[in-house]
């Protein structure tokens, strides 16, 4: 072991450690500041047009959107309602269009409310079809089971 690779200094489980290295010139290798060409190879250019004409600035026009003046119907409660009491993947489905309705009231896009309105109100309607028909087979399902008991027949 040679001892001049390692300093005085140990770590707490007694084995010796290396020296840091030297510190070193951080501009190693690179010119010294505020010696660099002033010139990039390409020819200076006058501000504004070739020809001398004058530059013309547009300024950024911002357009704002205005929510509808007569907003028209969402039926986001009609989609919750069909979500969880009807038919869910239906219900889902028409919520996003309900939302969707929503978003184009607010943003001032008159077709796609009218799209998304129409399209929401015809899945709740569905939605609500499918599940009316499920709960009357249900009913009609428990009736003639409760008749069999009744009657005595397996």
């Amino acid at each position: 072991m040679d001892p001049s690779k390692y300093s005085a200094q140990s770590n707490s489980s007694g084995i010796p450690q290396q020296a840091p290295p030297q510190y070193q010139d951080p501009n190693a290798g690179y010119p010294a500041p505020g010696s660099y060409p002033m010139s990039s190879g390409y020819p200076s250019q006058p501000y504004g047009v070739p020809g001398g004409q004058p530059v013309v600035t547009v300024q950024p026009m911002y357009v704002t959107a205005t929510p509808l003046a007569n907003p028209l119907p969402d039926y986001l409660g009609f989609s919750i309602f069909t979500m969880l009491c009807c038919c869910l993947p239906l219900g889902i489905a028409a919520l996003v269009f309900s939302i969707s309705t929503r978003n184009a009231n607010t943003s001032g896009q008159q077709q796609l409310a009218e799209k998304d309105s129409k399209t929401a109100r015809s899945l709740n309607y569905a939605a609500l079809g499918i599940g009316l028909a499920f709960l009357v087979a249900y009913i009609v399902i428990i009736v003639v089971n409760v008749v069999k008991v009744t009657n005595g027949s397996p």
